[in-house]
């Protein structure tokens, strides 16, 4: 059976970016053949780590500014609703715990895709438990029985786990792709060199498409 080559997709769910990223990452790795593992972490202790206890689009205002003027010009050119949230950045930490626990069990995509719908689509409060709720009632799972997992002990420590590693591997920001060898893209607008790439390096390292 050919193998195919393994390509990380590090993302926060505050993040406006990995939203444009999210959104289109399955259809075009499966066009050149790539599997992609989701990969979601928190932002926040890597900005404490740099000095910034508030997202760089808030501290620097002009940055603020221009992102959010991108943002609504990328999600034109790429077919998808974008939505300004009322505050920002949201407070993700539920989510990424549910989704860190969906990596188990293999519903952490359609997951997140749906909270970022909710949340850049209609902008909708993702910190709103009844609004993760209502994404995993909608997806056919058991949002109690969910919830109360990605809770637990071991699954708040598997997601601190996960952002440390993104830390600890040199992640400064969101979406993030590494490719099998380990090379490093940031940002939504390298999400296509970033699969060139991973696949170039397969070929290269003779894994078969």
């Amino acid at each position: 059976m050919q193998r195919r080559p393994i390509f990380e997709f590090w993302y926060e769910f505050a993040s406006t970016y990995s939203y444009l990223a999210a959104m289109r990452i399955e259809r075009l790795a499966e066009e050149v053949g790539v599997e992609v593992v989701w990969r979601p972490f928190l932002l926040g202790p890597i900005f404490q780590a740099q000095g910034l206890d508030n997202s760089p689009f808030n501290v620097y205002p002009d940055k603020g500014r221009y992102m959010w003027r991108d943002m609504e010009r990328e999600a034109v050119r790429v077919g998808l609703p974008f939505y300004r949230p009322k505050s920002f950045p949201q407070n993700s930490l539920l989510a990424a715990r549910i989704a860190a626990l969906g990596t188990e069990t293999g519903w952490t995509p359609i997951f997140t895709k749906a909270v970022y719908m909710a949340e850049f689509g209609e902008g909708r409060d993702i910190s709103d438990r009844e609004i993760l709720v209502g994404i995993l009632d909608g997806l056919g799972l058991d949002p109690e029985g969910i919830i109360a997992e990605a809770q637990s002990d071991a699954n708040k420590m598997r997601l601190r786990r996960m952002s440390e590693e993104a830390q600890s591997r040199g992640v400064f920001g969101a979406p993030t792709f590494f490719a099998e060898d380990g090379e490093m893209f940031w940002g939504n607008d390298r999400l296509e060199q970033a699969l060139e790439w991973a696949v170039t390096q397969a070929r290269r390292s003779e894994i078969p498409l």
